[in-house]
């Protein structure tokens, strides 16, 4: 039997996709409006998608799809609940970021601690030409040697972080869940992460007890020095609170991969930002060229499993 498979938003991956080793017709679709997702999947059984929300209506409409291969970790566009309910598959893929997701939040705590767009800003305005001698003292440098890094999540890319954070020869905390009655051995409570640590990065999923779980109070409760990096989510982050937090001082600075709602045709109050102590690149720390080629192949090997009648990376 030939399995029908779709692909819909094929543009979302630069790599090499290898053809599944069974009978089968597969399209690609560059990208899928929301209008445009029943109708391309009628009738198909195996359903990729990166970032294509899939919620119960849409799967209501299309009662063919046994499986959904998600082509990232996050599933937050997916209705889990409906796919256990209807016996639906889906798949996601892991691992594949242990390397690019950690070095993209290095990079941006690199470039905070160490003032890099503030420096760039002053030799533009033309103030080493004008200094006194031979370096400029217009910016505080900090090393991370010796400061202490705060992870609100362990999985495989909070654990690359703390690699790549002890070479740096940084103590690492590792938050326990926020509002936890205990605290798990090995991890320290929410809030005193957050008080004792110089640099805070997230790789917590999105769910609802995660939503906004950094805001107006945490802030408080950070350090004026504190950096905040997340590269995970967008709506972990009260995004109004972090305007606030870094116009007013509260914070010193913040590196983001992310925004609430992506991409930001609507706009977005982090957009606006012109702080030299605020870096907000386009949800790429994910998407090296290497990192890319690994989730297709994993991508591929969890629709093999899926058809050979065992699955793999199962989340329903």
């Amino acid at each position: 039997m030939s399995r029908r498979i779709v692909f819909l938003d094929r543009n979302s991956l630069i790599a090499d996709m290898r053809a599944p080793s069974f009978a089968h017709d597969w399209i690609d679709y560059d990208q899928t409006a929301p209008a445009e997702v029943v109708s391309r999947i009628l009738g198909t059984d195996i359903v990729i998608v990166n970032k294509v929300r899939l919620s119960a209506d849409i799967l209501a409409h299309t009662p063919s799809v046994k499986m959904i291969a998600v082509a990232a970790t996050g599933t937050d566009n997916i209705d889990l609940a409906y796919c256990r309910a209807h016996g639906i598959v889906v798949s996601n893929i892991r691992g594949y970021a242990v390397h690019t997701v950690p070095e993209h939040a290095f990079m941006m705590m690199l470039a905070l601690r160490r003032n890099l767009l503030g420096w760039r800003e002053d030799l533009r305005a033309g103030l080493w030409e004008k200094a006194d001698q031979f370096c400029l003292f217009t910016r505080p440098i900090n090393d991370l040697y010796g400061s202490t890094l705060g992870l609100v999540g362990h999985g495989s890319l909070g654990n690359g972080m703390k690699k790549l954070a002890e070479a740096f020869g940084m103590q690492v905390l590792i938050a326990e869940h926020k509002g936890a009655a205990t605290t798990r051995a090995g991890h320290t409570p929410f809030d005193s992460v957050l008080r004792e640590a110089d640099v805070i990065s997230l790789h917590t999923p999105l769910t609802a007890e995660t939503r906004h779980m950094i805001g107006a109070r945490e802030f408080g409760l950070m350090k004026p020095s504190a950096i905040l990096i997340n590269a995970a989510r967008g709506n972990l982050v009260d995004e109004a609170a972090l305007v606030d937090a870094l116009k007013s001082g509260r914070i010193a600075g913040a590196g983001f991969d992310v925004l609430s709602v992506e991409p930001p045709r609507e706009g977005n109050p982090l957009l606006e930002l012109d702080l030299p102590n605020f870096i907000l690149t386009p949800h790429v720390a994910w998407s090296s060229r290497e990192a890319m080629q690994t989730l297709a192949d994993q991508l591929v090997d969890n629709i093999e499993a899926f058809v050979s009648g065992r699955p793999g990376n199962v989340l329903t």
